[in-house]
């Protein structure tokens, strides 16, 4: 446990609650978490299933039903040839991250992933033992992935490259074609793929591209993961998944019958209806964050010493803040905006980056507003 910390996200969330619980009034533009509600449709899946007494054990792996729909999915959008046995339903992604660190990275093992990145990639594989291996991404090119410098980095010790697309905390994406160079060379090194598309459909720039789009040509190398949390805006019902090799897939299911022997089950009655039946509630929200997005860049680069590129997805901004360096840091820069001007934000030290700060436009544009004269105000100082 020395290796890894509390994940700062959950830790300026905390504080932020704390503070809220304490009378203060604080805009908190910290969390990954949609403010909208799960679909109704959903809501009405899980509530349909409870009232049918449908509260037991499922399969470990998830219910066939969900899987069988998951893998249809990918097969029509991408050409796979996933079957239900070629997934898991996870207690969300992180859990399916999680327990494909626990079967595949050991003492002595690395990972190479772009930075900066989500904090829980590099503790997951810290945990276990293995090195993560960052690779920076730039700012001048909007934090894009490039299959170049990753393979660069892999040695003889390497497992794996992991990869998330669009990124988080960056907004930063990966092309279709470094996508292909990526796979094509992982397979020719026995190494694999993974790629955690939890924010696939949050992309302002061009289409998604999509790993499952290789896993037929490569079928030993590419594992996906993906959650309903961000796109469903369904983050309390704990629902993810991952699909890959059998191999990895059947490790990762006995891993999962004995942590959390199976995801809830009415949880995933839920999900199957958002499957089916929610896609207009997506359409609405997906244009929602676009109108946040041209809301929130053009205010960021409008405050003295604050420099942001438009993410290319996710609902994350990731502004290059000059007052990091004068106030020691982007820690002590998040401390003072949270405790004296009530702005909750993620310091970019978490994700490997000191200079910059994360801004979530999962709120409503009237507590975007708040926040951003909050934040205007506080670095006019």
């Amino acid at each position: 446990m020395s290796r890894i910390g509390e994940s700062a996200t959950v830790g300026v969330a905390r504080r932020a609650d704390e503070l809220k619980r304490a009378g203060r009034d604080i805009v908190d533009l910290s969390a990954g978490e949609p403010d909208f509600p799960s679909p109704p449709a959903a809501v009405r899946g899980a509530q349909a299933a409870l009232d049918a007494g449908f509260t037991k054990y499922t399969q470990s792996s998830g219910t066939p039903e969900l899987r069988a729909h998951l893998a249809a999915m990918y097969n029509d959008l991408y050409g796979t040839l996933w079957s239900v046995g070629h997934g898991v339903v996870t207690v969300g992604a992180k859990t399916a991250l999680y327990h494909l660190a626990v079967a595949l990275f050991e003492p002595g093992t690395e990972v190479v992933l772009p930075s900066p990145c989500w904090v829980s990639f590099t503790a997951q594989v810290s945990l276990l033992g293995a090195e993560p291996v960052t690779v920076a991404t730039s700012r001048e090119d909007g934090f894009r992935i490039h299959a170049a410098p990753l393979l660069d980095a892999v040695t003889d010790k390497t497992r794996a490259i992991l990869v998330n697309s669009p990124c988080n905390p960056t907004g930063g994406v990966l092309g279709a074609e470094d996508l292909r160079v990526l796979a094509e060379a992982c397979a020719e090194r026995g190494i694999l793929l993974i790629s955690d598309e939890t924010y696939e459909r949050f992309v302002y720039e061009g289409e998604h591209a999509s790993a499952a789009a290789l896993a037929a040509d490569y079928p030993e190398t590419v594992v996906v993961v993906s959650s309903f949390s961000k796109t469903w805006a369904m983050t309390g019902w704990r629902i993810g998944w991952v699909f890959g090799p059998a191999a990895v897939i059947k490790a990762v299911a006995a891993l999962q019958s004995h942590s959390t022997s199976n995801p809830t089950s009415f949880a995933m009655a839920g999900a199957l209806t958002a499957l089916m039946d929610c896609e207009d509630d997506v359409q609405r929200m997906l244009a929602e964050y676009r109108a946040r997005r041209e809301l929130v860049i053009p205010r960021l680069c409008s405050i003295p010493g604050v420099s942001c590129s438009p993410p290319s997805g996710t609902f994350y901004a990731f502004p290059h803040v000059e007052a990091c360096e004068a106030e020691g840091g982007s820690i002590r820069l998040a401390e003072r905006l949270l405790e004296e001007a009530g702005v909750a934000l993620v310091p970019g030290a978490a994700f490997g980056a000191d200079e910059h700060l994360r801004l979530s436009f999962a709120a409503s544009r009237e507590t975007l507003e708040r926040g951003l004269d909050r934040l205007a105000a506080a670095l006019a100082v």
